[in-house]
Formats: C-alpha cells, sequence, structure tokens
C-alpha cells in the first residue's frame, strides 16, 4: 500500500498557489484493507476514503472505460493491481497528472510540469474526448491560470462538439464549471475558449450570439456586443464581485442577440427580451434562485439605472419597491453593483464614477428612513373604512417616501447631464 498526493494540490504547490485541499491515490490497496484501518467510506461511483484524523480525501488507484455517452457513462474498475501511472493517465490534463510521494519526490509520466512552466493546457490522450465535462474544466483553468489550449487538444476539444458529446452535458455540471469560471481572475477566457472550439454556441448559445452584434458608439466605444460583456465580467471579477452579480452582469444584455439587424446598432426593447432569455437559460443549467432573481431584476432595470438623474421621485420610489430593496438591502447593493458593471464595462471606463449608484443609495437611505410603523399606526387610527386599511397604509408610506427622496436628492441634482447621458 502507497500513497500519493494528487492532481491540484501538486499543480497548485509547483505554480506557488495556496494549496486549499490535498488529495490522495492509494495503490496496492483494497476497500476492506482501508476500512479496516478506520477510513470512512464517501464514494458512490467509486471507491473514496476519508481519512480517520485529516478528513482529507484517499481515493483507490483506478482506470475508467467508456460504456455510454455523457459525463456518467463510465464503468470503473478500482483494484490493488492498477499502477499510479494506470491513475493518472484517466485524468485530463497533463498539468493534473502529476503526484508527489511521500518522500516528495515528483513523478510525473506526462511531462505536466514542462507544460505548468510553459503556461500549456495539453490533453492527456484520446480518452479527454470521452468526458464532455472536460471541455468546461479546460477553459475553466485558462480562466483561472491564464493559460493556452494546445493545438492538439483545441483540435479535440473541436471535434467533441461536433460529434454531439457536447450535448450530453448534464445541466448540473454546466452551471458548477460556469460558476467556478465565473469566480475566476479572468472569467471572460472561459467564455473565449469555449467559442474558440465552438462549445458556447451549444452550452449558452445566448451569449454567443452576442458576439458581432453592434451597439450605438458613441455610448458603447468597444461597439460589439459580446466584447462588452467580457469586459464587464472581467471588471466585476477585479471588484471582487459575489457570483450572482457576475452572472447578472453576463446576462443583463442577451436580449441584444434578438435584435432585428436592419434596427442595429439600436437595441429598443432589448430589456424585455433578455428577461425571457434569462428565465429560459437558468432553467436549462439549473442557476440557483438567487443568482436567478438578482439577474432578472439587473436585466429589466439597468438602463433606467443608467439614466437615474432623469428620473422622477416616484420612479425611483417604485423601483426600489420593485426590487424588494427594503427588506434585502444587500441585493439591493448587489443589484447596482452589476448596473455599475454593465457602465465600466467599456474601454477607458473603468477608472470612472457611476453617479447612479450614488444617487439610488441616496435615495434608498432617504426612503428607508421613513418610519413605516409610525404611519400604518396614524392610518390605522384614521381610517374611516371606505377604502380598505392596507391599501391606504400603502399609499401613505409610499407618499412619505417620495417625499423624502425628493428632498434628500435636491443635494444631487447638479449631476453633469453629460454623465448621466454616458452612464445609458
Amino acid at each position: 500500500m502507497k500513497t500519493y498526493l494528487v492532481g491540484g494540490s501538486v499543480r497548485d504547490e509547483l505554480l506557488g498557489l495556496p494549496v486549499k485541499d490535498h488529495d490522495y491515490v492509494v495503490v496496492g490497496s483494497t476497500p476492506e484493507e482501508m476500512t479496516g484501518l478506520g477510513y470512512r467510506p464517501v464514494g458512490k461511483d467509486f471507491p473514496v476514503f476519508l481519512h480517520p484524523q485529516t478528513h482529507e480525501q484517499y481515493a483507490l488507484a483506478r482506470t475508467e472505460r467508456k460504456v455510454s455517452r455523457g459525463y456518467k457513462g463510465f464503468e470503473v474498475f478500482a483494484s490493488p493491481e492498477v499502477s499510479l501511472q494506470e491513475d493518472l493517465a484517466r485524468r485530463d490534463l497533463t498539468i493534473n497528472a502529476i503526484a508527489k510521494d511521500q518522500d516528495g519526490n515528483i513523478i510525473d509520466p506526462f511531462n505536466g510540469v514542462a507544460d505548468l512552466e510553459a503556461g500549456i493546457l495539453r490533453h492527456i490522450s484520446p480518452a479527454f474526448s470521452e468526458d464532455p465535462v472536460r471541455i468546461l474544466r479546460t477553459a475553466r483553468f485558462g480562466a483561472r491560470f491564464s493559460f493556452r489550449i494546445s493545438p492538439e487538444t483545441l483540435a479535440l476539444m473541436n471535434d467533441m462538439v461536433h460529434s454531439g458529446e457536447v450535448d450530453a452535458l448534464v445541466p448540473e455540471r454546466v452551471w458548477q464549471e460556469i460558476s467556478r469560471g465565473l469566480m475566476e481572475d479572468n472569467p471572460s477566457r472561459m467564455f473565449y475558449m469555449l467559442r474558440e472550439c465552438s462549445a458556447l454556441a451549444r452550452i449558452m448559445p445566448e451569449v454567443d450570439v452576442l458576439f458581432g452584434v453592434p451597439q450605438p458608439a458613441h455610448v458603447h466605444p468597444e461597439i460589439d456586443t459580446g466584447l462588452h460583456i467580457m469586459l464587464a465580467i472581467d471588471y466585476a471579477a477585479a471588484r471582487n464581485h459575489s457570483l450572482p452579480v457576475r452572472f447578472a452582469t453576463l446576462t443583463h444584455d442577451l436580449g441584444k442577440g434578438t435584435t432585428p439587424p436592419e434596427e442595429w446598432p439600436r437595441h429598443i426593447g432589448h430589456e424585455a427580451r433578455s428577461i425571457e432569455l434569462i428565465e429560459g437559460l437558468c432553467e436549462r443549467i439549473r442557476a440557483p434562485k438567487e443568482v436567478r432573481q438578482l439577474a432578472l431584476l439587473v436585466a429589466r432595470f439597468h438602463s433606467n439605472i443608467h439614466r437615474a438623474a432623469e428620473l422622477k421621485p416616484s420612479t425611483i420610489a417604485n423601483i426600489l419597491q420593485t426590487v424588494d430593496a427594503y427588506r434585502k438591502p444587500d441585493r439591493f447593493n448587489e443589484f447596482l453593483q452589476a448596473c455599475a458593471c454593465d457602465f465600466h464595462g467599456r474601454p477607458g471606463y473603468a477608472e470612472k464614477t457611476y453617479m447612479p449608484s450614488e444617487r439610488l443609495t441616496q435615495a434608498f437611505v432617504a426612503a428607508n428612513s421613513v418610519n413605516a410603523g409610525k404611519i400604518a399606526a396614524e392610518s390605522t387610527a384614521k381610517h374611516d373604512g371606505a377604502t380598505r386599511l392596507a391599501d391606504v397604509i400603502h399609499t401613505n408610506v409610499r407618499k412619505a417616501r417620495i417625499a423624502r427622496i425628493k428632498a434628500d436628492l435636491l443635494v444631487l441634482n447638479n449631476m453633469n447631464p453629460i454623465e448621466s447621458r454616458e452612464n445609458h
């Protein structure tokens, strides 16, 4: 029985990056021997155990054989006779097939160390094409490390797309990899790589179609909608925004992909079309509820938020109510962050001030200072029964909030109108 440190922990250590989790491969053992030593079995599809003290994962060396299409279409064989090299050979990329023994010696049968040094993502064998998730993982590693894909691996990924293997991806794995890629430092690289192998058109066609769609040059110097989205999500990453903010930034302009070409570069009504597309996309890839909700709000209101200086206090009050700012102030802050990412996602705009955030934050603080409980009590005392009490309270609270917004925003009414137009 021999134990080796493998995979991402070895890779990240060689790159000088923090190592979060340690994964081990055990060669020459059996499930019975592992449990007898106190290891706790947790693997459903193959023998994986948790160390009795450290709770780190130890997997028995195994091989795989493709028996059907898709991510789960594998037959796993674990045996004391399976060697370390056989186990490493079933992995996706050379940089993930490096091991370290208990004496600290590096075992690198597929030259992964050289590829790490060269910044190359390279598949180990043609078996790479048996698992469509590897397309997503490779693109995600490209976003994480700013590595490039080897020509041979890119060609293999293209073949997987055109053969239909990528269509066997299950929604949960698509979301898992897309969400992890969005949280990398340069998430745009993942989407560019998915486009390069034609996978984005199959996985997220709503995003893929944005590339090549023009926008008005006077407000979008980058012109291309796809490029704008990539700049915006990289800005969100640079600001260390949350996953819901990054996804909302990615999807806020999906409706522009369905604008008839004869209407280009304008995109009248793209907000409503974006909502419909986001709902379909989120359903298809099983995006979590909180991610979906923020994306829908940003798609619906981002154009109005950009024109905050032109909005009436009553309109602002309606937006605050609709986005549920009073009950979910943290989400309202994320809502403004995503709108700001849309603004900053253009060349030369990263350092500009996004005035609508200040204006809407001021409006929210003002409206939230209204004592709704006191107004409800006063309305109840004066209620004559002619109108439903709940409606009376709602009307009076809304009036008070509008009045407070109007009073507090007077100090911001000198906003530069040119700045306001740029925000849109």
